[in-house]
Order: structure tokens, then sequence, then C-alpha cells
């Protein structure tokens, strides 16, 4: 049986990325093309644990002038935790019993947190693995507005590792410690990226699809269907080759201690073993978002080269 974990991470957002959280928290989109793990169809058994009277940004901003706080322009109005557990812990769970999972979270972050800084916490059923999404102002027990006090730096993190687990295991029993980013002291790849690798590829799978079909009857309409998608394609690839970067390092590091270990496997124990197969899991999700954008076919490149030839210039 896999080891189920009890996961908490946290996240700070400063101004517009706000309202992007609040939309897809609060699932306000109609479509979530970028984010093809979302089942629409399911997204009616969601439901909160703490209801937003108000605007994610407003509210925030409405706490924070009521505590009397000064606000800089990358102040951190909002920091977000993401409450979940390894997919094996939900696998069988009714509704209710994966309800009184996250409301025992909710009972643990008000504990630490106080609840009338909370905006919300939205529980999404909608996706792959249950999780919550609890969104709160970072004003301390004196009324400062401190997100660096409350989550932000490695003791602290490590203290919020410490205490959910303590909190979450004396119901669950089989919850095992999470490990935070900080701990590891590698960076955590977001779902999300994974989510946008995914949209990428079947952008590309189109782009593909379109220059086999092609043939001088609908060379003309296929012409702009290609341009519309090569729009988006080639400028993602270039954003997602940017948010790579960050984890070069990361990978060289893995790399590194993934060689030292297979050095030692032969009087390995078990927990390095464990180890080695949490390490190649990290490099095989590495190697699979640096595979969307490494190489672009030779087909698509001189197809962008084309719809650029072809395009009319600005005078």
């Amino acid at each position: 049986m896999k080891a189920q974990y009890a996961i908490l991470r946290f996240a700070k957002y400063k101004g517009p990325e706000i309202g992007h959280i609040e939309s897809h928290n609060e699932r306000t989109k109609e479509k979530y093309a970028s984010n093809p793990d979302v089942d629409t169809t399911r997204s009616h058994m969601n439901f909160h644990l703490v209801t937003p009277e108000r605007k994610y940004r407003a509210e925030a901003e409405k706490q924070i002038a009521e505590a009397g706080c000064r606000t800089r322009s990358d102040s951190v109005r909002v920091v977000e935790a993401l409450v979940t557990a390894s997919p094996e812990f939900f696998k069988g769970k009714k509704r209710s019993e994966v309800k009184a999972y996250f409301t025992e979270a909710l009972d643990f972050i008000q504990k630490h947190q106080s609840k009338d800084t909370i905006i919300s916490a939205v529980v999404h059923m909608d996706e792959k693995t249950s999780h919550m999404h609890l969104c709160f102002v970072p004003l301390t027990e004196d009324k400062r507005l401190s997100a660096k006090e409350i989550v932000g730096n490695k003791k602290k993190l490590t203290w919020w590792q410490d205490e959910f687990w303590k909190h979450m295991v004396k119901k669950y029993p089989d919850l095992e410690r999470g490990e935070s980013a900080s701990e590891t002291g590698r960076t955590h790849i977001p779902p999300r990226l994974f989510k946008e690798a995914v949209h990428l590829n079947r952008i590309k799978e189109q782009v593909m699809a379109i220059l086999n079909d092609s043939n001088p009857f609908n060379k003309k309409a296929k012409a702009e269907e290609l341009e519309a998608l090569l729009d988006k394609y080639i400028p993602g690839v270039e954003v997602m080759r940017t948010k790579l970067k960050k984890y070069d390092k990361t990978y060289k590091e893995l790399t590194e201690e993934n060689a030292e270990l297979e050095k030692k496997l032969s009087s390995a124990s078990k927990e390095s073993v464990r180890k080695r197969l949490e390490i190649s899991q990290k490099l095989n999700e590495l190697d699979e978002l640096r595979s969307t954008v490494e190489v672009l076919p030779p087909e698509i490149l001189q197809a962008a080269k084309n719809v650029i030839a072809h395009k009319p210039q600005e005078r």
C-alpha cells in the first residue's frame, strides 16, 4: 500500500493575481481550456466550508483598512493554503468522509489563524484529487499585516507541517507527514505547470493534424485555423521555457543525488530506496515538462515561418 500524506502548502498574493485565484477557486469561468483537469460536469459537487461575502481583493482591503495597516504595492494581501492528501487517501471515500477531512483541516487552521481573516474555504471535487483552497488575509493577532511572520520563512513552514500532521493524524492515523519544499531544499513544481503542458500538447496535436490534413482545396481555411493555433502555441512554449528555467538547478541537484544513491544501492536501506524512487519520480516529472518545449517539430517551425512570411507588414 502506498504511503498516504497529509498535504498543506501556502502561496502569497499581492495584487491583480488575487482576482485570478478567485476566478479559479470560485469557478466563475465558463470554460477551463487552460486547466484540463477541471471537469465542469462535476463542479456541482464542489462545496464551501467558508463562503466569501464579497470579492477576495475587496474583502482583503476591507480587513486591512479596519485593522489600520499601511500597505505598499508589493504587500501580500492574501495567503492561500492548499490542503489535500495523497490520491490514495481519498479512494473509496464518500463525499461526507471527504468533507469531514477538510472540516478537520479547517479546524486546524482556525486554531492558528483568526477565523475572521478567512475569506473563503472551498473544496474542489471536480479535479483528479480532492483539495481545498483556503484564502485568508495575513493579519497577526495584534492586527499587523505580515505574511512573512505567519508563513514566510523555513522555520515557520516546518512548524506548520509538523502541527498540521500532529492534528490530522489523531483522526487519520494512516497519514504520514508531508515534506515542504523548504525542507527538501527543492522548488515545488506547481500542478498548473503540468496542466499548461497538457494544454500545449493538445494545441500541438491540433497543429499537426491540420498540417497532415491540408490540401489545395482547403488550404485557405486551414491556414486561418493554423495561424490562430500558432498564435497561442509559439508564445505559450516561450512562456513555459522561461518558467522551467527556474527548475534547472533543481534538476541538476536531483540528478547528482540520484547518482550518489545509485552507488550505494547495494547496501541501501529501505529509506534510501524510497528516497531514490521519490527523486526518480521528480526527475520524470521535470523531463515530462521539458519535453513539452525543448524540441519543436520541424513541421511546426516551418508552418510558423510561413505564417509570419504571409502576414501583412505594418507600415
